[in-house]
C-alpha cells in the first residue's frame, strides 16, 4: 500500500510560515490545494505530529466559545518537513499531488534536493511515456482510446518539457524566482 503525504507536507508548511488553530490550518491548506480537507483527514494527522514532537499544541481560550488549540510547527517538525521535501520516492514519484507539493515549497531545499525531486519526476513521467507508448501500438488508429493515449501523452511530453526549464530555475540561487 501506497502512502501519500502531500497533505502532511502542505499541512506542514502551513504550520512553519504561521501557527495556527485548526480551523484556520485548513483553511489554508484547502485554499493552496483547492480542495477540501476533511476534519477525519486534519486532526488525526495533527495528533500524529503532536506525538512525534513535530508540533505543539497550546490551548487558548475564548470568550464565551469552547477552549481552541493553536499548533506550532518545532524544530524537529521542520526538520521533518525537509527530510519529506527533499524524498521523492519513484512510488511517489508519477504522482502529480506529490511532485507539486514539493515543488511548491522548492525555496526550503537545497539545489542537489531540488534536482533530485526533479529527477524522480521525469523518471516516472518516462516510464509513463513506455508504457502509453506499449499500450498505443496496440489500438486501433481512429479510436476513441486512442484520442485519449494520445493526450496523455502529448500532455507527459510538455510536462518533460516544463522539468527542463524547472531544473535551470532550480539551480539558480535563488531558485530563479527573481
Amino acid at each position: 500500500m501506497v502512502t501519500y503525504v502531500w497533505v502532511e507536507i502542505v499541512m506542514l508548511a502551513s504550520l512553519a510560515n504561521r501557527p495556527s488553530h485548526g480551523y484556520e490550518l485548513r483553511q489554508r491548506v484547502e485554499q493552496s490545494l483547492g480542495t477540501t480537507l476533511s476534519n477525519n483527514s486534519l486532526y488525526p494527522t495533527l495528533r500524529r505530529f503532536t506525538e512525534a514532537g513535530a508540533v505543539t499544541r497550546t490551548p487558548q481560550a475564548q470568550q464565551g466559545r469552547p477552549t481552541r488549540h493553536v499548533y506550532e510547527v518545532t524544530p524537529v517538525g521542520l526538520e521533518m518537513l525537509h527530510d519529506m521535501l527533499a524524498e521523492l520516492p519513484d512510488e511517489l514519484a508519477a504522482d502529480q499531488g506529490e511532485f507539486m507539493a514539493r515543488l511548491a515549497n522548492f525555496d526550503r531545499l537545497a539545489v542537489d534536493e531540488r534536482l533530485a525531486v526533479l529527477d524522480a519526476r521525469a523518471r516516472a513521467l518516462l516510464a509513463r511515456v513506455a508504457r502509453n507508448d506499449e499500450l498505443v501500438a496496440g489500438i486501433e488508429p481512429d479510436g476513441w482510446t486512442r484520442v485519449v493515449l494520445d493526450e496523455v501523452v502529448r500532455r507527459t511530453h510538455t510536462e518533460l518539457r516544463w522539468l527542463d526549464t524547472l531544473r535551470v530555475r532550480a539551480t539558480s540561487p535563488l531558485g530563479g524566482l527573481t
